[in-house]
C-alpha cells in the first residue's frame, strides 16, 4: 500500500523525477545478480538502514548526502543507484546529487518497501 504524502511533498517530488532518471525494483535485481559494479545507495535514515537493507549497499542519509557524497563517491562520472523506502527521498537526492555534477545517477523507483514485497535479499542486523 502506498503512503500518502502531502500535496506540497508530492508536487516537489515530481518536480525532482522530471529531472531524474529511475530504475524498477527488477532492473535493479537483475544488474544485482549480474554482478555490475555500481554504488548502491541508501538515502533512510540511519536507523533505518540499521535495520536492514540491500545487499552490497552503503548508507549515506539524505539529510546529507549533498555533504557526504563526494567523500563516499568522489567519482563524478560513477554509477550510482539510490533507493529510500518508497522512491521519494531517493529522486530528491538524486536530483540534488545531479545538480552537484554527477552524471550517473538513478532512483529506484518503489523503494525498500517494494523490494520487501518482491521478497528480494535483505542484509538485517
Amino acid at each position: 500500500m502506498a503512503k500518502q504524502h502531502s500535496p506540497g511533498f508530492e508536487a516537489i517530488v515530481n518536480d525532482a523525477r522530471s529531472r531524474i532518471r529511475e530504475c524498477t525494483i527488477a532492473d535493479l535485481k537483475r544488474r544485482l545478480d549480474a554482478g555490475d559494479r555500481f554504488f548502491l545507495v541508501d538515502v533512510r535514515e540511519e536507523s533505518e538502514f540499521a535495520k536492514s537493507h540491500l545487499p552490497g549497499a552503503i548508507h549515506i542519509g539524505k539529510g546529507v548526502i549533498e555533504r557526504d557524497i563526494e567523500t563516499k563517491v568522489p567519482d563524478s562520472g560513477a554509477d550510482i543507484v539510490l533507493y529510500c523506502g518508497g522512491g521519494y527521498r531517493s529522486a530528491l537526492a538524486a536530483d540534488a546529487v545531479q545538480k552537484m555534477g554527477y552524471t550517473n545517477v538513478v532512483s529506484m523507483d518503489g523503494g525498500y518497501r517494494a523490494w520487501c514485497e518482491a521478497d528480494y535479499p535483505l542484509v538485517r542486523a
